[in-house]
């Protein structure tokens, strides 16, 4: 039996040695394909902690798992931040228990990736906040550029940065919200950074034609089409898409959906006057064709310009006033190449700038590793999982995994995320949570910073997730339960 237990312990031994040569391998290829676009060195061991991770997450691990597990060695979940100290501590401990003398990595190199996350997500959102570690951004609604008891309010409940959209409002309402922000770090002592977002080509219905009291059923048409007036009578439906590219990209047989995923259809045909979509999706009640709502083409690659023309006068305003870019639409490398250089052309130093990457459609989450690179090789970087157009792209059933992917990916390049979308939904528009939303919301606490969206509930809103990132930063790290002690059976409960 002894005989047989040194022999499983050899077999081990030797998978791991195996693996961790083909990992070091396949990673320094990665990196050294990286290593050009890094120009901070702040980011390189993170960029290479990122080369072998993918090169390990490439194999299927569970075999190996398993058979660590009987010998108290399943580290290989825990890997992300840190891939070549857990792979030498597995080593060295299977090399001491078969009686070999092998030293272990040092300890300092296994919180060197926590170290790194927690200084690039400084350089993000500044320093943390006095009680928790997470951050929380609010989205800035018009109110608050009149209103400067609104913004102190917030700052004063736990919000740390605000988000101003550029879709809406205007330059003179932006530097109000600014200047209240200002004035409400100075009268509450706490300090609070500006993110802007860039609108970027958003599809959307522009105006729309339907009957009266008429709505979408499943196996009715409707027409995307740039003239109202060349589209023939017999459909009543008719919707103008504000960006008239997509008609000479999107093929026949292609999705469409429409409104955040209320209404889907199939492209039946593309014609000299629009496409042509038959309804799949919709309620049993039917759906409203609606102007000003979202658009997704989830199985077509749509060649966009992710910087528009007010994209890029927006950036005037950008460069001079805000500390964070929100980078809609971005889905590779040369995109985030894109803004880099049209930030230099604005600014005496753009690496100051942080950028936040929001990956919203299949082709970014495809291309997450080289835009990591491309973005924190030059500046401050997160990444936001926008999960409202993320989820209708990539399919509902597939976003609790994907986020979970991109959530490993950015730990393992070192990089904060930003938890995004519907984030306390009730609570913010109609004053009471949902059950499911609130443990959404605890979850929430695995990323660096989360984001709510503006509504009459949002002051309360802050103030309960202020208590919930607090509260759920004792119980989990990332991926790793916190096992402090637990007595919430022993006093009922109280706070």
């Amino acid at each position: 039996m002894i005989s047989g237990r040194i022999e499983m312990l050899h077999d081990l031994y030797s998978q791991m040695r195996q693996l961790r040569a083909e990992v070091m391998e396949e990673g320094m290829v990665a990196f050294e394909r990286w290593r050009p676009a890094i120009k901070r060195r702040d980011f390189l061991i993170s960029a290479l902690n990122l080369a072998y991770y993918l090169a390990l997450r490439r194999r299927d691990l569970r075999p190996l798992q398993t058979a660590l597990m009987p010998w108290g060695l399943s580290s290989l979940g825990r890997v992300e931040a840190r891939v070549m100290p857990n792979l030498d501590a597995v080593i060295a401990t299977l090399a001491t228990l078969y009686g070999e003398d092998m030293p272990h990595p040092r300890l300092s190199l296994f919180h060197r990736g926590e170290r790194l996350l927690h200084r690039h997500t400084q350089s993000v959102f500044g320093h943390e906040p006095p009680n928790r570690k997470g951050r929380i951004m609010v989205t800035m609604p018009s109110e608050a550029a009149e209103n400067p008891d609104f913004v102190r309010d917030l700052v004063a409940r736990g919000m740390d940065c605000i988000r101003i959209n550029c879709a809406h409002d205007t330059p003179d309402a932006w530097e109000a919200m600014i200047k209240h922000l200002r004035r409400a770090e100075a009268e509450t002592g706490r300090k609070c950074k500006v993110a802007m977002d860039l609108g970027g080509p958003k599809i959307r219905t522009q105006a729309v034609l339907k009957p009266k009291k008429r709505r979408l059923f499943v196996g009715d048409y409707y027409v995307l089409t740039p003239d109202f007036e060349a589209v023939p009578d017999r459909y009543k439906f008719q919707a103008i898409c504000t960006l008239p590219e997509i008609y000479q990209q999107v093929k026949t047989g292609a999705q469409v959906w429409h409104d955040d995923g209320k209404l889907g259809a199939l492209v039946e045909s593309v014609e000299s006057y629009g496409l042509v979509l038959r309804v799949t999706h919709a309620s049993s009640d039917g759906e409203k064709l609606r102007p000003e709502k979202g658009l997704n083409f989830p199985d077509t690659v749509l060649n966009l310009k992710p910087l528009a023309d007010k994209d890029l006068q927006d950036l005037d305003f950008i460069a001079r006033h805000a500390d964070i870019i929100n980078y809609s639409f971005v889905q590779d490398a040369g995109d985030i190449r894109l803004l880099q250089d049209a930030l230099a052309e604005r600014m005496e130093h753009p690496e100051k700038m942080a950028i936040v990457a929001k990956i919203e459609t299949r082709r970014a989450v495809q291309n997450l590793p080289e835009l990591i690179v491309q973005a924190a090789g030059r500046q401050p970087l997160a990444v936001m999982i926008a999960r409202g157009d993320l989820a209708v792209e990539i399919g509902y059933q597939r976003l609790a995994e994907i986020q979970e992917q991109i959530l490993w990916l950015c730990e393992a390049a070192h990089v904060p995320v930003i938890w995004a979308t519907q984030v306390l939904e009730q609570l913010v528009k109609k004053g009471r949570p949902s059950r499911a939303e609130m443990t959404d919301a605890a979850m929430s606490e695995r990323a660096e910073c989360v984001m709510l969206n503006k509504g009459p509930y949002i002051h309360e809103a802050v103030t309960i997730l202020d208590d919930v990132l607090m509260r759920m930063q004792a119980h989990q790290m990332k991926k790793t339960a916190q096992l402090r002690a637990l007595r919430s059976w022993e006093n009922d409960l109280n706070p």
